[in-house]
């Protein structure tokens, strides 16, 4: 039986997640969004309501379709649902693999053995979690990024577009590191990381 979705945000990321839900045989019965009318459409989901009335809604799982860490988290502390997990059936995932509830793991995503992905994380298309890894919760590998073996990334930290994080390394919660970013020593205190190799900057 095919599992039946409502999204929280109904915005670009949205899509994607639709995407990903359709892909791997499920539906999404409906969006809520506090910033889009009722009754508009996202790739012909209806939107139902605004975020606040999810309790109506309790009967399919949900997922947080928003790719903002914060925004993310705030909205998953206040909510009592039952979170779904979306995989794309064309990522690669170890049965030695742990993900999260309210997860999302995009097309082509490689995450592997012994890795363990904390709860409403994003593994965006093509990211690669490496055997060993430890994700903390509301984390979000963007398209291309790849942790080597036994890397571990805190809580709500957001690694970007093609960066690369060398193995044996510890990320900190609370982390940006940017775009293309080589991460080849351990960083223990948040803030924004970019450059070969990463250096903090704000």
């Amino acid at each position: 039986m095919s599992e039946s979705y409502i999204l929280i945000g109904g915005s670009g990321h949205a899509k994607v997640v639709i995407d990903c839900i359709r892909a791997s045989g499920g539906e999404v019965a409906g969006i809520l969004d506090d910033g889009i009318e009722a009754g508009a459409k996202v790739m012909e989901v209806p939107v139902l309501g605004k975020t606040a009335e999810y309790e109506s809604y309790n009967a399919h799982k949900f997922v947080i379709a928003i790719g903002n860490n914060a925004v993310r988290a705030k909205i998953a502390q206040r909510m009592d649902v039952g979170w779904g997990t979306v995989i794309h059936p064309s990522a690669v995932i170890s049965p030695y693999a742990e993900i999260g509830a309210g997860t999302v793991v995009m097309p082509g995503a490689v995450i592997n053995a012994g890795a363990v992905v904390g709860n409403h994380c994003i593994i965006n298309t093509g990211a690669v979690v490496e055997h060993d890894n430890r994700l903390g919760d509301y984390v979000h590998i963007s398209p291309k990024a790849a942790l080597g073996g036994t890397v571990s990334v805190g809580e709500g930290t957001h690694v970007g577009i093609g960066a690369c994080v060398r193995n044996n390394i510890e990320i900190c919660s609370g982390c940006t590191i940017g775009a293309g970013a080589a991460v080849v020593k351990n960083i223990s205190e948040p803030g924004v990381y970019v450059g070969v190799p990463a250096r903090k900057i704000k």
